[in-house]
């Protein structure tokens, strides 16, 4: 931690310049819309001026906590929760490789992430859409390492029992795909 004096607009412009693109994804990928997650960015560097003091060195995992709360702090103000991924319309989705032997849906993958419980989403978007490493992603969810590693593995394990579960709309995936 810096104190506040030392960072000033040119630390704040780089570390915005740095970062904003980073947590506008974030935002996209738990927010309804484009406009939800810009907001959700601004919202980010304001605490980020106000709390400059307390920024770390590597701000990332930082910048992705503060988003996480302020996203958390909607869905409590709304009671009603936020459309966390917006999908009805996602047919289109292209299909991605998420492990060396297993092509899987995207649809099919996000259908799959939703029936996890948030705690387990968390982890893997951290882990798998956010690129973070787990002591980063622990930051993030304000536990130990240790305790991110066990909840990645665990999330893991539930992803791919329920990608392997048949739905009305696909059968059953092999229980093998690689997540």
């Amino acid at each position: 931690m810096k104190p506040v004096g030392e960072r000033g607009e040119g630390w704040f412009t780089s570390l915005y310049a740095a970062h904003y693109p980073d947590i506008v994804r974030y935002g996209m990928r738990r927010l309804p819309d484009a406009e939800a997650a810009a907001e959700l960015a601004q919202d980010v560097f304001v605490v980020v001026w106000r709390r400059r003091g307390e920024v770390p060195e590597r701000a990332l995992p930082w910048l992705y906590a503060v988003a996480r709360h302020v996203v958390a702090n909607r869905w409590r103000s709304r009671r009603d929760g936020p459309n966390l991924l917006p999908l009805a319309e996602a047919d289109h989705v292209p299909a991605r490789i998420v492990g060396p032997d297993a092509v899987v849906p995207m649809l099919d993958l996000h259908r799959a992430l939703r029936t996890l419980p948030e705690v387990d989403q968390e982890i893997l978007r951290l882990v798998g859409w956010e690129d973070l490493r787990v002591s980063d992603a622990a930051v993030v969810m304000g536990c130990t390492r240790s305790a991110a590693a066990v909840r990645l593995y665990r999330a893991r394990r539930r992803l791919r029992s329920a990608l392997a579960t048949p739905t009305p709309a696909r059968g059953a995936r092999p229980a093998s795909a690689h997540v």
